[in-house]
């Protein structure tokens, strides 16, 4: 099976872009190779690429950027030498390795390829609501528990050595909502109207308001404006948190989740692994 071969099968399962001129594509490597072996990885980092090599596998499935600009192209159009990328490509052509970027269309599919594994391997399904009145969010009425044992349950099944969060550890919480980025007109513009402003974060202010969210696990973040009302409310006393979790320790899972629905639609002709990208931040304890 050529590694063309399976990545015509992951379009095909994925519903069709029209067009298409995103960042989603082959980042390196022959593509007519036979493959050795499917690694799949949410960031293409050098440990994943050292890990891949070490598998015997030729095909990299990612999800996040592989060179550090954000349209993603496969080379470096920065207009300076990067002596970074050179070394990346470097070890991926030495290996023989194709990477594939599925971002758009993965965030396409219904339901989204990302976030069903992120909730199938947090074990939230039962739990999970089916409307939650924002974009690109997911609402969860959890067993009690606390903030420091959310904390706990996110580490254990992410593979975190820590985390960052605002709020109480003893405050019992149990409606958790996932969201998106909170960076500004990241979903939708800021608008005002009539004297009432909006944009995504107050839309989840207007939540935690109205419908009794406590808990969010965000992407990306900003700290002035949604951030600052849940630290404000925790020193109020009341039982809310942000979990600030990481982007990329956010979406982890779904690469987990991928390993699973490759390997189906390829028949598991050829080895497929999951390949856990690991943390970008060190932590120091005092």
């Amino acid at each position: 099976m050529t590694i063309d071969s399976i990545v015509k099968k992951i379009l095909d399962y994925h519903p069709e872009l029209p067009d298409y001129n995103g960042c989603d594509g082959y980042k390196s490597g022959d593509p007519s190779k036979e493959c050795t072996g499917i690694a799949c990885a949410l960031v293409p980092t050098i440990d994943v690429i050292r890990k891949t090599a070490e598998l015997g596998c030729n095909f990299l499935y990612i999800h996040e950027v592989s060179y550090y600009l954000t349209p993603d192209f496969p080379e470096w159009r920065g207009g300076f030498r990067n002596k970074i990328y050179e070394e990346k490509r470097r070890l991926l052509d030495e290996n023989g390795i194709v990477v594939f970027r599925d971002h758009d269309h993965t965030h396409a599919h219904q339901p989204d390829g990302i976030f069903t594994g992120v909730i199938k391997y947090l074990g939230w399904e039962p739990y999970q609501i089916e409307k939650l009145s924002i974009p690109h969010g997911y609402l969860f009425d959890l067993p009690e528990t606390t903030v420091e044992e959310l904390n706990a349950h996110l580490m254990e099944k992410i593979g975190m050595r820590g985390t960052r969060y605002i709020g109480r550890p003893d405050a019992k919480v149990s409606r958790v909502a996932i969201v998106a980025h909170l960076y500004p007109n990241a979903f939708g513009e800021e608008k005002e109207e009539n004297g009432i402003y909006t944009d995504y974060s107050t839309e989840i202010i207007r939540l935690m308001e109205e419908e009794g969210v406590q808990v969010i696990i965000p992407g990306e973040i900003i700290e002035w404006n949604l951030l600052s009302y849940i630290a404000d409310a925790a020193m109020l006393g009341k039982n809310v948190a942000c979990l600030n979790i990481g982007h990329f320790n956010f979406e982890e899972l779904g690469a987990k989740y991928a390993a699973d629905w490759i390997g189906e639609l390829c028949g598991h002709a050829v080895p497929i692994h999951y390949v856990h990208t690991g943390e970008m931040w060190n932590h120091q304890l005092r």
